[in-house]
């Protein structure tokens, strides 16, 4: 899943409707936890603690961490809230994400600090024989004969913006978050999109719209 936003009881709602994360389980959500919806902080808690949860971080997390450090680090909250940077994530919906995490003990600060710190960029896994690469999203590109995705800069994988028609490689299917699948296919608001080795899993949550799941196992669909 990907592109939570701070909608805990929609995330806590998804857990039970997909029967929890098993022993062998392995849970990725693909960045944007955090940010436009109130409880970004508690969604961090809620998973931080669980290794079968595997989060890869997304533009929101990216662009936090500086504000984030600044907070952590005891810069009080008027001052935090002068900077241009502050007034852009603020306008991107990190405001609550600030407050909430200003209100945190140091040793609880420094513990999400931490946690956001050690997100993956991407990850690639095989399930059932077929390759899948995860990340928050991808950059818009015609890919040439022999290119690899390993050498696509960090920044594409937090702030890219896929060419969903172009399929970039014939033996990989590439699952990503960032784009609301509204957006790709207005018929898809509100569902998971796939096409062309691509599979969008950001259903619009913070703007509305559904939390998506995909297992991958199985490729069923789950929303809430």
């Amino acid at each position: 899943m990907s592109d939570i936003h701070g909608m805990l009881a929609k995330f806590v709602e998804m857990l039970d409707k997909i029967g929890g994360i098993g022993a062998g389980d392995r849970l990725y959500i693909l960045g944007d936890m955090i940010d436009r919806g109130k409880d970004g902080i508690p969604v961090l808690q809620a998973i931080m603690d669980d290794p079968r949860i595997i989060p890869i971080i997304g533009n929101h997390e990216s662009f936090a961490l500086p504000m984030l450090k600044a907070i952590r680090d005891g810069m009080p909250m008027e001052w935090v809230e002068k900077s241009p940077q502050f007034k852009v994530w603020a306008m991107d919906g990190g405001d609550a994400t600030a407050r909430e995490f200003a209100m945190f003990p140091a040793n609880a600060r420094e513990a999400i600090f931490d946690y956001i710190q050690s997100f993956s960029i991407y990850e690639e896994i095989e399930v059932g024989g077929r390759r899948f690469h995860l990340s928050h999203t991808l950059p818009e590109f015609d890919p040439a004969p022999g290119w690899n995705v390993h050498d696509v800069s960090v920044r594409e994988f937090i702030w890219g913006e896929p060419d969903y028609e172009v399929r970039y490689d014939p033996d990989v299917t590439f699952v990503t978050g960032h784009t609301p699948t509204g957006l790709i296919d207005p018929a898809y608001e509100g569902r998971i999109w796939q096409g062309n080795g691509h599979i969008a899993v950001d259903c619009g949550a913070a703007f509305g719209g559904r939390l998506g799941c995909l297992c991958l196992d199985t490729m069923e669909e789950y929303y809430v």
